[in-house]
């Protein structure tokens, strides 16, 4: 079911068995350089693998330079209607461009850009949308929404094919969980290119995080994807949060710590809630591989904190810290979150200590 060909993006295997790649997509104009740049590197920051930047018209293509050779990940140039752009991001060194052939302007123009991105090493990712279909495929959209993108699809690979390129990856997408989840299964099954999976229009952060998981979460337990995004409304670095927790609860990531918490009930005593959204935001601050219990009561706290690297199981008005399956200590609760981070950084240089005396031990 996994794609069965790998492709390299810039520097990032994508396909063929390679770790899946997570990807967003910036806001800001692109011709603003600066800020641009700066969006990039906080959706770095955040766990972005590729990030894809819009190319609208020449102003946009004519920064393109300046930002590439500054960003610290592959740059996807997003670009329709004029294959010029495309040729101009290619040629300034984008790592891939992401088009639908069907509106590039024809087969000439479609040489083109095939004819630089052979030049450039670069990859074609075809995207295609419920919302930009072929008009001969609507009558098919009626009848199979998920039938209509795949056979889409096709065609425009085909195209790409029947020019000698290869280097191709493929999306189809739906604001639809269930069409985008049959659409992406067909699709597994007659093309071996690496799939690029998400949710078009996903939502606002709370529902289309919601709807995104649904549709990628089925796609990537059962194989089928190899670079995902969460569309969301908003900020597109709240994306790679999101992004990042669908693949650590599949398994399909380890970077990064994991919080539990319970869902609360009348014998919660501490005010767990805040705890649990406090530290949350505080573990984005963390790169190890840590899992932080977060337990309001004596039922199943101390049990599942024990099973966590980290943990608090909370009592009235206060908490015991667990570290390592041990208690460590107990602290009034305006004070839990706080001694909770101590302890992990204190152990976190330990650690790192430790390490060091080992690397100057092996060299003597």
């Amino acid at each position: 079911m996994s794609s069965s060909l790998q492709i390299m993006l810039g520097g990032v295997p994508v396909g063929g068995g390679a770790p899946v790649s997570i990807q967003s997509m910036t806001n800001t104009p692109t011709e603003d350089v600066e800020a641009t740049l700066s969006q990039i590197r906080a959706l770095v920051t955040a766990g972005a693998d590729i990030v894809r930047i819009a190319v609208p018209h020449r102003a946009a293509a004519a920064a393109l330079p300046r930002i590439i050779v500054q960003a610290p990940v592959p740059i996807v140039a997003d670009v329709h209607f004029d294959h010029r752009l495309a040729v101009a991001a290619v040629g300034a060194g984008a790592a891939g461009v992401r088009i639908n052939p069907g509106n590039i302007g024809g087969v000439r123009a479609l040489r083109e850009v095939v004819a630089a991105a052979q030049e450039h090493r670069a990859v074609i990712r075809v995207g295609v949308n419920a919302g930009s279909l072929e008009r001969e495929l609507r009558g098919l959209e009626e009848r199979d929404p998920a039938g209509a993108l795949v056979e889409s699809a096709r065609r425009n690979v085909a195209y790409l094919e029947d020019l000698g390129f290869q280097a191709i990856k493929v999306s189809v997408k739906s604001s639809s969980a269930a069409v985008t989840i049959d659409a992406n299964r067909r699709l597994a099954d007659v093309l071996p290119y690496p799939l690029h999976v998400g949710l078009t229009e996903a939502g606002t952060p709370r529902l289309g995080s919601i709807r995104s998981a649904v549709a990628m979460g089925a796609l990537l337990a059962e194989g089928i994807g190899d670079t995902i995004r969460v569309s969301l409304t908003g900020d597109p670095v709240d994306e790679i949060p999101v992004a990042r927790e669908i693949l650590r609860s599949l398994c399909l990531s380890e970077s990064g710590p994991r919080l539990v918490s319970c869902p609360t009930c009348a014998r919660t005593q501490v005010d767990l809630v805040d705890m649990a959204e406090q530290i949350e935001r505080r573990l984005w601050e963390i790169e190890e591989d840590l899992e932080i219990a977060v337990m309001g009561c004596a039922v199943n706290g101390p049990g599942e904190a024990r099973k966590a690297d980290y943990g608090i199981a909370g009592g009235r008005g206060e908490g015991v810290i667990f570290a390592n399956g041990r208690p460590v200590k107990k602290v009034a609760q305006e004070h839990l979150v706080d001694e909770l981070f101590a302890l992990i950084a204190a152990e976190a240089r330990d650690r790192r200590e430790r390490v060091k005396e080992e690397d100057t031990n092996e060299g003597l």
